[in-house]
């Protein structure tokens, strides 16, 4: 992997989308989406736009290996699940305070689950 000019939090700060690569649990192929997102200092949030029946998710679940790319940076990060409606709300809260509570509620239609990976 080439050298990283700035760090990935570094580029998260100045992006609002990313491009998220998983691996197909069918086709075993490298899948790539563009994606919203939400960061703090250790943790890298994502929220799929149909919940659990996301596409994507459903590779996470099976593969919780991603490779994360903003800006001219990328990292590979470690996804988990976060399936508890208790601990999904406050990613959607995330979303809602970074992008507006009307955009969320216009293109997310299911809110039921979220991804977090730590971030390096």
């Amino acid at each position: 992997m080439a050298k990283q000019s700035i760090s990935l939090k570094d580029a998260l700060s100045h992006a609002s989308e990313i491009h998220i690569s998983v691996t197909g649990r069918k086709s075993g192929k490298t899948i790539s989406n563009p994606v919203w997102f939400a960061a703090d200092d250790a943790k890298l949030y994502l929220l799929p736009v149909k919940g659990s029946d996301t596409q994507w998710y459903k590779n996470v679940l099976h593969d919780p290996s991603i490779r994360v790319k903003a800006g001219g940076t990328e990292a590979e990060l470690r996804a988990a699940a976060i399936t508890d409606a208790k601990q999904v709300m406050p990613v959607v809260e995330k979303f809602k305070h970074k992008y507006g509570a009307g955009d969320v509620k216009k293109y997310y239609s299911k809110l039921d689950v979220a991804v977090v990976a730590p971030m390096p």
